[in-house]
């Protein structure tokens, strides 16, 4: 997948003066011989720290190495000023973790005492003002840290993709959708930048790619992909050119940034100038990893991008859209035992969907859109979705947002998509999550969350909420289990 960084991920000895730096330098080739039997890369500095000239000279040696983010391995007591000035020079994703003592034997003369210097290190992390990302128990063996390090990276990869990433934006955001509005100055707190156009620089770069020789390549991988889906043929040369033109905009407009998403108006004037919809072409380019999210939200399409950097696969976006019926529900039979009818409800796009993410699924029309644009008529204008149920299995929704007052606020929940025929139109699924009920009500309505969700395909729970937190972002919430109140819940039912 294009457009995430790849990490390359460097771990550095510490050692305090007083205790052997042998023990340090050992524990650290055990921990790089736990990874490697992981096939886990990992860049093996070979200074140790046990003073600010020894931080100075690993630092160099990590960037000789072309290392981007740094493991701080306390396998012994640590010297926590060296070792968070280095953290706080380094100037990427930073992890501390500890050796534990490994055996009863060891107690006299190979006591590390990393235990305690984890919380030095700590308290002079807070001093510094850095946040390193800790695991929830820093302290471990070889291969525990080893597993430590294989959480950490996908974090590294939001915190990297993140701190150089920019947003372009195509037309106002609409009326009808305030609730994708949001102020854009927390985005520049985050290290991104954002790049507002009009709809008009939108039809112009359209209108410049006609004819462009790339556009056949994209037609016949469009007709490839679609298979049997391929319901309007005479369609594709248009999204293929929309693609071209979108494409060749992210190459030539990232500018100091490594990364780039889009945010677009996508209806309704968009269909009367292109004479389509550009779901199909959003899908493609999601599963590239350039998400582009609908109706100009900015904030969906940097959720969609953490998604994309947290899991290393597609994500898309779409509506927490509607209520299962309860014949639905009671039809399904064992396919939604464990939940009750309020866990349930469907995640719906017009077809923004990447292809892989679907059962099956075909081109059509956009069905709102047709009614309003084109009654009575044959489609035309509003073709372009990518429309199916979703497939089954684990799943995530997530969302960073700002409040109208600048604060970033986010949620993450875990649940699954349930093998249900959702009976309906669109990019679709029946989604199952624990207290979705309440959830909603007191997380999605209580803190004002728009419509649309992040949705990442599989349990990403654990790296979505520790990067957001290294982001900055304190007010995390996560669907609460029963007994376990919201604050303002009401505690009578």
């Amino acid at each position: 997948m294009k457009n995430i960084p790849v990490v390359k991920a460097g771990i550095v000895a510490v050692s305090r003066d007083c205790f052997p730096i042998e023990l340090s330098q050992r524990r650290r080739a055990a921990v790089a011989a736990a990874c490697k039997a992981r096939s886990i890369e990992l860049v093996e500095l070979t200074t140790t720290v046990e003073n600010e000239n020894d931080a100075l000279a690993a630092l160099t040696e990590a960037s000789d190495a072309g290392v981007n983010a740094l493991v701080v391995f306390l396998g012994n007591f640590g010297p926590e000023g060296p070792l968070t000035i280095m953290a706080q020079r380094f100037g990427g994703p930073v992890m501390f973790c500890a050796a534990a003592e490994e055996t009863t034997a060891g107690l006299q003369d190979d006591r590390g005492d990393a235990y305690c210097g984890m919380l030095n290190a700590s308290m002079s992390a807070g001093l510094r003002k850095i946040k390193p990302y800790i695991p929830e128990y820093p302290v471990g063996t070889a291969d525990d840290i080893a597993g430590m390090i294989a959480d950490f990276i996908p974090v590294a990869r939001v915190l990297l993709g993140v701190g150089s990433l920019k947003i372009f934006s195509f037309g106002p955001r609409p009326q009808d959708f305030y609730a994708c509005n949001a102020p854009i100055k927390p985005l520049f707190d985050l290290g991104v930048e954002v790049m507002e156009n009009s709809e008009l620089d939108l039809y112009d770069i359209y209108n410049e790619a006609k004819g462009d020789p790339r556009i056949s390549a994209v037609k016949a991988e469009m007709e490839k992909e679609l298979g049997a889906g391929n319901t309007y043929p005479d369609l594709l040369e248009k999204l293929a050119q929309y693609e071209v033109a979108l494409t060749d905009f992210y190459e030539k407009n990232l500018g100091s940034c490594s990364y780039g998403v889009f945010a677009n108006k996508c209806w309704p004037s968009f269909e009367k100038y292109f004479g389509f919809v550009p779901c199909y072409v959003n899908s493609r380019l999601a599963a590239k990893g350039i998400p582009v999210a609908c109706e100009v939200d900015i904030y969906g399409a940097l959720t969609e991008y953490i998604i994309t950097c947290a899991t290393g696969s597609t994500a898309t976006l779409l509506d927490i859209n509607n209520s299962v019926p309860g014949d639905m529900f009671a039809a399904a039979g064992k396919t939604a035992e464990g939940y009750t009818l309020k866990d349930l409800f469907m995640g719906f796009h017009c077809g923004n969907t990447a292809s892989e993410c679907m059962g099956s699924c075909e081109m059509k029309f956009q069905k709102i859109m047709h009614s309003l644009m084109e009654t009575g008529k044959e489609p035309d204008i509003t073709r372009g979705t990518l429309e199916g149920a979703i497939k089954p299995g684990d799943v995530t929704i997530y969302r960073l947002q700002s409040t109208g007052d600048t604060q970033l606020r986010s949620y993450v929940a875990q649940g699954e998509i349930l093998n249900i025929d959702p009976q309906s139109f669109g990019a679709i699924a029946v989604f199952a999550i624990k207290e979705m009920g309440r959830f909603y009500r007191h997380v999605l309505i209580g803190k004002q969350y728009p419509h649309h969700a992040g949705i990442a395909f599989g349990h990403a729970g654990k790296t979505l909420y520790a990067a957001t937190r290294l982001l900055g972002v304190d007010d995390i919430d996560f669907n609460r289990p029963a007994g376990m109140m919201y604050p303002e819940e009401n505690p009578f039912g």
